[in-house]
């Protein structure tokens, strides 16, 4: 199956689209699994919008009784958001390797530019800010979800692999500083 690689408009450079061609042949491997494909198309969708990432907060928030901190991390994911599709994405303006995604998977089609990878920058911020609120014992399941996510966007072919990479690159970075203003709003 044949992609649009970004060669022009966007392009990172022959290295970068190099390398975007060989994760995507290595997912192409695993792509028509029924198993990865039902997981990776899901991962995408209740990653729009960071609708998993607000359920996960919201049912957290209820658990350990913190109602400011699903708060807090509604509000900090919604300027996290506005940072990378309406700032970081305005600047790299890069071609998709798909318009609507590989045909196999639906999946919606996304109005921003390919990088860096929103799913995954929302993934790894909340990650991030969440691993910080609950200690070690966490980390390894919001690190988990946000893997699946993030790479289910290359794994759809809506995203190359690097736009993904920037992403968790992004959003932890964006986490780190959330996690110090919000823990200047007193949520620890």
């Amino acid at each position: 199956m044949t992609t649009e690689h970004s060669t022009g408009q966007g392009s990172l450079g022959p290295a970068v689209e190099r390398f975007d061609q060989r994760v995507d042949a290595m997912l192409e491997a695993v792509r028509g699994n029924p198993v990865a494909d039902r997981v990776f198309a899901a991962a995408s969708r209740v990653g729009d919008f960071s609708l998993i990432w607000h359920v996960a907060s919201v049912v957290r928030g209820g658990v350990k009784r913190r109602p400011d901190q699903v708060v807090g991390l509604a509000v900090a994911l919604g300027a996290e958001s506005l940072i990378v599709n309406q700032g970081i994405k305005r600047i790299f303006r890069r071609a998709r390797p798909t318009i609507s995604g590989d045909p196999r998977f639906h999946v919606r089609e996304p109005s921003t530019s390919a990088f860096p990878s929103g799913h995954a920058s929302s993934a790894a911020f909340t990650a991030t800010i969440l691993s910080a609120w609950d200690g070690t014992r966490s980390r390894p399941l919001w690190w988990s979800l946000a893997a699946i996510v993030g790479t289910s966007r290359a794994y759809v072919r809506i995203h190359h692999a690097s736009d993904v990479i920037a992403g968790a690159i992004v959003g932890a970075g964006l986490g780190a500083v959330a996690i110090r203003v919000l823990r200047r709003m007193g949520m620890p």
